[in-house]
């Protein structure tokens, strides 16, 4: 939420813009209160060097058709040529001139320039160059009788602002306008809160709408009220400037009007042109399938759980709570407004919003909750400020109104203890201390004793019971002014067995020199058939960008779009791995989510990613057998296996295929490790068994045999172990062959034998029994021994 200080101002004399340190006081305040200051920025300084001139001819070279010579006078007589691209001027306009050696907020300093041979001896200045509301496109024109030779801020009044801008978080609704700011500030500070705006005359004539609220569940309280005498022009240019100052665009008096009331009062309205309407205004829920063009000029299919402002003959005219049709809008040719004031239910806006993506600053209000009792200052508001420049409005009497049940009460009371006051927030308050607190905030105290009354206000929905009033007795009190203390627990936390195995896994794969990476959980939908994984994504239906519009049912595609990223940085070779959830559409109503772990290891082999496999499951003290019949999708197809626990995939290892890498833009090999973390976790370890440092040495057995491609070589590997038998140590594939003397279709495969002996050194005939149960068992799976 972005405020002006002048604007604050005209509720109580705050601070002095020009002032530093009342600005930062006032900013520390506003923090102090919970309405945090994310930025203070200085607006309206003026810029040195620009002066107001007048326009004494306009001509067009004819070799330079894009751009104007114009001829001006900037009040000492001296006629200044100079080139300018705008065309919106005329002889007699007075325009803010930068002359030579300005330094324009852009930082572009305005010297002597020729175009065509002929200088230009300064700029003619647009609204955004200076910083003023306007057409960014034209030349600022100012009021002919403004004095030539004047810096432009003070030909227009044009004084220094500060705006501010808060981090409110969302149990502030009221805080969404200038006035929900400046009561809580006037509040701390003890100042006299003043309300900008008067109750306007109404005219003794009845008004001709009728207001019909058939759906009350939605919408409370619905007025229309019938302005007539308006004309459509451009609106007074301070507001303009304050409405472009906050981040809103300037579009004519009755919008302006209309936005300015919402930003000031946090009440949102609606003016529709009262012509374009056929009869009264009714509020109801929408058929399936029907249409409404908003003001945006997109055509929106509502549902049955849609709240539309329709007209008399049932022609929707605006989506409730969230913006407007297009067929009713104000143009330069209304005459009659009809002004719509409204509480509408806070979830339904939200709903509607959503389902539309078509989040507008009334939605965001309605969202949060709004006053439903100042409808009657923002209708006489309105008028006031549309009066500036229809001076002929006439505000029509009484106001058509509707209401529903969901309408919330005028007062609503809760009972507060003094005793839970300062008992959860460590005082010394006393009942006497609570109106000095709370009545300037807007919550009335009464029945003074132990326990009091204490009368919420309209404008704070979040506030609802005694907690919510203990909350309000602290901010005002001070936060500072509230000492520290810990509670005592009974008894101190501890991690779960899971907690402490998952802390395992992190801690021995940073211990082999492998990277956590955090990637964006968000994905595009293509994302999971680029990495080879099939099946639906969940779609997020209002996703922060379109290309994260997605949940990730597998980690893999993160990590390596951060291996291609740093590729192209010139960093290969990177080792990562990634600890997180993971969700696929399921057949139930709620999708299957799940922890995962993925490894991803550039520039490596299978080999690598099998060892750190092995590594992780020998400190968790859990094991699983390599399916090479099933590399898994995405995988390789024969460097790649499926980790089984029993009948259960539980993950895959190898590599990542080469067609993936080259979608993701990877030009290293990838190996990758994926597991299903949480089924690892919950699995309990083997006992852990104690074995004495063996002192004896021990021995390396090399045998390579030559295998069919159809036999996976773990399946091999499991059976030169168990023909090793207890003198086996450690048993590792460090060959893989094809080639000459090797027959097509197989491979050959070499393999380090570790062997050593508890109780002796290991002799040949040690040696060759181990050889000759290894080539027996190779034997009875088809495999050769190779010389």
């Amino acid at each position: 939420m972005k405020v002006l200080l002048s604007w604050l101002n005209e509720f109580a004399p705050f601070a002095d813009p020009t002032a530093d340190d009342e600005v930062v006081a006032l900013a520390a305040d506003l923090t102090s209160l919970g309405l945090a200051v994310e930025s203070v920025d200085r607006v309206g300084v003026a810029v040195d060097g620009v002066v107001t001139a007048r326009v004494l001819r306009v001509e067009t070279h004819p070799d330079a058709a894009k751009v104007r010579r114009v001829w001006v006078d900037a009040g000492d007589g001296v006629e200044r040529h100079v080139w300018c691209g705008a065309s919106n001027m005329a002889e007699g306009d007075v325009v803010p001139l930068a002359t030579l050696g300005t330094e324009m907020p852009d930082g572009r300093r305005i010297e002597r320039r020729g175009i065509l041979g002929i200088d230009s001896e300064g700029m003619l200045c647009s609204p955004a160059e200076i910083g003023v509301a306007g057409d960014p496109g034209g030349i600022l024109i100012l009021p002919g009788d403004t004095a030539l030779g004047v810096g432009y801020a003070a030909a227009i009044g044009r004084t220094p602002d500060v705006l501010l801008d808060l981090d409110l978080t969302r149990n502030r609704p009221d805080c969404w306008s200038v006035l929900g700011i400046a009561r809580d500030l006037a509040a701390l500070r003890s100042l006299p809160l003043t309300i900008p705006g008067r109750p306007v005359e109404r005219s003794g004539s009845p008004s001709p709408l009728t207001v019909e609220v058939i759906d009350g569940d939605a919408c409370g309280r619905f007025t229309a009220t019938l302005i007539t005498g308006v004309v459509v022009t451009t609106g007074p240019a301070w507001m303009a400037e304050r409405l472009e100052a906050v981040g809103m665009r300037s579009i004519n008096n009755v919008v302006d009007a209309s936005n300015y009331v919402m930003l000031e009062l946090g009440q949102p309205n609606h003016a529709y042109d009262r012509a374009r309407l056929e009869g009264g205004l009714r509020v109801q829920r929408a058929t399936d399938g029907e249409t409404i063009t908003t003001l945006d000029t997109l055509e929106r299919r509502c549902t049955a759980d849609d709240l539309l402002i329709c007209d008399g003959s049932d022609r929707p005219v605006g989506l409730a709570g969230v913006m407007g049709g297009l067929d009713s809008e104000i143009d330069h040719a209304t005459t009659e407004v009809a002004l719509e004031v409204a509480w509408f239910a806070a979830a339904g806006v939200m709903a509607t919003a959503q389902r539309h993506g078509l989040r507008s600053e009334a939605s965001a209000r309605y969202e949060r909750g709004v006053d439903p009792w100042i409808v009657e200052r923002a209708i006489d508001r309105f008028a006031e400020l549309l009066a500036e420049t229809c001076p002929d409005l006439v505000v029509h009497a009484p106001t058509a109104e509707g209401r529903g049940p969901s309408l919330p009460p005028a007062v609503r009371t809760t009972e507060v203890r003094i005793s839970q006051v300062n008992r959860i927030l460590g005082t010394t308050l006393t009942p006497h201390d609570l109106p000095t607190l709370l009545d300037p905030m807007g919550f009335t105290v009464a029945d003074i004793g132990d326990t009091v009354t204490v009368a919420l206000p309209s404008w704070r929905p979040d506030a609802t019971g005694e907690i919510d009033v203990i909350e309000e007795i602290a901010r005002a009190h001070g936060y500072d002014r509230i000492g520290r203390s810990a509670p005592r627990a009974g008894a101190h936390g501890h991690l779960s067995p899971a907690q402490r195995r998952r802390r395992l896994v992190r801690e021995v794969l940073v211990g082999l020199g492998i990277s956590e990476a955090m990637p964006n959980p968000f994905v595009a939908p293509d994302t999971m058939a680029r990495a080879g994984i099939p099946g639906d994504v969940i779609r997020i239906v209002n996703p922060l960008v379109t290309e994260e519009s997605a949940l990730r049912s597998a980690l893999r595609p993160g990590l390596l779009t951060v291996v291609a990223h740093n590729e192209h940085h010139r960093r290969d070779g990177v080792r990562l791995f990634e600890i997180g959830h993971v969700h696929r559409p399921a057949s139930g109503e709620l999708p299957e989510e799940f922890e995962a772990l993925c490894v991803v290891l550039a520039g490596c082999d299978a080999g690598e990613a099998v060892r750190v496999w092995r590594e992780l499951a020998g400190a968790l003290g859990v094991g699983a057998m390599l399916d090479q019949s099933a590399p898994g999708d995405g995988m390789h197809p024969t460097r790649s296996a499926s980790l089984r626990a029993g009948r259960d995939s539980i993950g895959v290892v190898g590599e990542i295929h080469p067609g993936v890498l080259i979608e993701f833009g990877v030009a290293e090999r990838v190996a990758v490790l994926e597991v299903r973390l949480d089924v690892l976790l919950s699995r309990e370890p083997g006992p852990t068994r104690h074995r004495s440092v063996n002192r004896t040495p021990s021995s390396d057995l090399d045998l390579a045999f030559v295998l069919e491609d159809s036999v996976p070589a773990d399946r091999l590997e499991r059976a030169l172990r168990t023909a090793a038998g207890g003198l086996l140590v450690d048993c590792r594939l460090f060959d893989v062959y094809r080639g000459a003397g090797v027959p097509d279709g197989a491979r050959s495969l070499a393999w380090r034998l570790r062997l050593q002996a508890a109780d002796r050194s290991l002799d040949d005939t040690d040696i060759a029994t181990v050889r000759d149960a290894c080539a027996t068992a190779a034997a009875a799976l088809g495999a050769q021994l190779r010389g």
